[in-house]
């Protein structure tokens, strides 16, 4: 396990927007409490309470993969309007202490789904 510091820093931080995930025509998540993950130099990613995901639409899958500052991610299968898509969403189910406010929330491949949009309020 790694800590987040200068050379590899890592916030994340209540995003005040909705962000609406959508694949096939479908809402696969809707939500005004994701938070936002910026680490090192990657893109932002929008993390998604499990609550507002339908999670009816994802099936989990056997991949899994290891990030040294956040811990073991477990992927999901997304399902929309006919579409599938494999391993487009993950989570950290047991995330390491430094980001452990992403427990119990999803984040999706923008390039897995349709759109990731976000809304201000």
């Amino acid at each position: 396990m790694k800590e987040p510091g200068p050379d590899h820093p890592i916030t994340i931080k209540q995003n005040p927007n909705r962000i609406r995930v959508m694949l096939g025509g479908f809402i696969i998540a809707e939500t005004t409490q994701a938070l936002t993950l910026q680490e090192a130099s990657y893109p932002p990613v929008q993390y998604i309470p499990r609550e507002d995901v339908r999670m009816d639409l994802l099936d989990s899958t056997d991949h899994h993969t290891h990030c040294p500052y956040k811990g073991q991610a477990s992927y999901f299968t997304v399902n929309g309007g006919g579409l599938v898509r494999e391993n487009a969403a993950w989570s950290y189910e047991e995330p390491f202490p430094s980001v452990a406010a992403i427990r119990e929330h999803l984040a999706f491949y923008p390039n897995k789904v349709d759109a990731i949009e976000e809304f201000t309020e």
